[in-house]
């Protein structure tokens, strides 16, 4: 744990027109003494967020997407809160994630992606043999299991596994897909085929199932700018939720009569716990990014988190009228290259990057009409287009309550981890 430093209280300035006036002006105050750039999170934005999350998934319980947090009290936090009531387990990005977490104390993990770390699955059916829960491991081709059996996984030291079945939409026959290109199991009879195999393994226990609808969750209806664009995809999305709700189902029954009853069906994530809630075949939903709210869920028509999530970085430069130059910042979100996998000015208000030089590995020029009330040392806040990946840029996040930093805590990397 970092030691907090000491405070003193500074007025901050007043807030611009279309920002949140006591969110802004609570969160200058508690920084004004740290010297930028660093990250900070808003505690009452967490918070509230975490209460919407488990309000939209309407008493279906969530699995925390650990990915989206990086940070090891965070992540206890949002599972503990209210009493833990409407959360629990953790779904990881990696083997070598879920068993540090799992030595630091954390249950019910689910590994989200398929591994092929050979030392990282044998030190997994370690753990299993030893009599320790182990965490379960994600599935979706015969060379999964292999891998797992070559582990040492065996009738004394059983491993759960998870299906990960394809929940993105085809069209045309399949000649048109929708949706992130994860598992090649899309149809209930791929499903049973690899339920099947599973059960042939003494080693191995199907445990659960998982479709992610990446095309629902994962894409905002809303686009600035672009109001046909955004129609087309709820046109989509409608479409996906009333076909994935079927064959979800079908899913779920065709393994259910190879393998017997699965103990979850997880599917979902932020933007789509409504719909992923609603179907009766689904036990848990998972979510992670909302507690953040980074930038790309400003472009959701069905849901508006707070931010809760902030980097800020100092000028250094003023290059001329209209315009300066802050340190750093070029945390370029993952996903395809475009405009809105940049970070993103939230205050002061009317900030804009630069079309030339977005946001860089050493600076980020800052252009508008506000720039030219700005000096050298003043400093900027900006927001993340994505959630968990902030946290790899930063050691440490200053936790801020009202207009007080009550903790700074170590994000995985500042605890010597990086998951990928």
């Amino acid at each position: 744990m970092f030691s907090c430093p000491a405070m003193t209280s500074v007025s901050p300035p007043a807030a611009p027109a279309g920002v949140a006036e006591s969110q802004t002006a609570r969160l200058q105050r508690a920084c004004a003494e740290l010297d930028p750039p660093f990250a900070c999170v808003d505690l009452g934005a967490f918070d509230a967020n975490h209460a919407a999350l488990v309000r939209r998934a309407g008493g279906v319980p969530i699995r925390l997407a650990s990915k989206s947090i990086r940070c090891r009290p965070l992540l206890d936090r949002a599972l503990t809160q209210a009493g833990g009531h409407g959360v629990r387990g953790l779904l990881v990005l990696t083997v070598r994630e879920a068993l540090w977490l799992a030595s630091g104390g954390f249950e019910d993990i689910v590994v989200g992606y398929p591994s092929v770390d050979r030392a990282g699955l044998a030190d997994l059916v370690k753990l299993a043999r030893a009599g320790g829960q182990a965490p379960t491991v994600m599935i979706d081709a015969v060379e999964h299991l292999d891998l797992l059996t070559a582990a040492g996984a065996g009738a004394d030291a059983p491993v759960d596994v998870c299906l990960d079945a394809d929940a993105g939409l085809w069209l045309l026959g399949g000649r048109v897909r929708v949706g992130p290109r994860r598992s090649p199991l899309h149809d209930p009879a791929s499903a049973a085929a690899l339920a099947r195999e599973v059960a042939r393994r003494p080693g191995l226990r199907l445990r659960g199932m998982m479709a992610y609808e990446g095309q629902i969750a994962g894409v905002g209806d809303r686009p600035p700018g672009h109001p046909l664009r955004g129609a087309a995809i709820r046109a989509m999305q409608a479409v996906s939720r009333r076909e994935l709700r079927t064959r979800r189902a079908e899913l779920v029954a065709a393994v259910e009569s190879v393998a017997g009853p699965l103990q979850f069906v997880n599917a979902g994530g932020t933007g789509s716990l409504e719909s992923s809630a609603a179907e009766p075949a689904v036990t848990e939903v998972t979510a992670g990014s909302g507690l953040f709210a980074p930038a790309l869920f400003d472009t959701y028509r069905r849901f508006a988190p707070q931010p809760a999530a902030f980097f800020v970085l100092p000028v250094v430069r003023r290059p001329g009228p209209g315009t300066v130059t802050a340190l750093g910042g070029g945390y370029v979100a993952s996903g395809p290259a475009g405009p809105d996998r940049l970070p993103s000015p939230w205050w002061p208000a009317g900030l804009r990057l630069d079309r030339e030089e977005g946001a860089g590995e050493t600076q980020t020029p800052l252009r508008g009409a506000v720039a030219n009330r700005l000096g050298i040392g003043d400093r900027v806040w900006m927001r993340h287009a994505k959630a968990g990946e902030l946290c790899e840029r930063f050691d440490r996040l200053y936790l801020i309550a009202g207009d007080r930093i009550v903790d700074v805590v170590p994000t995985y990397r500042g605890e010597a981890q990086c998951i990928l």
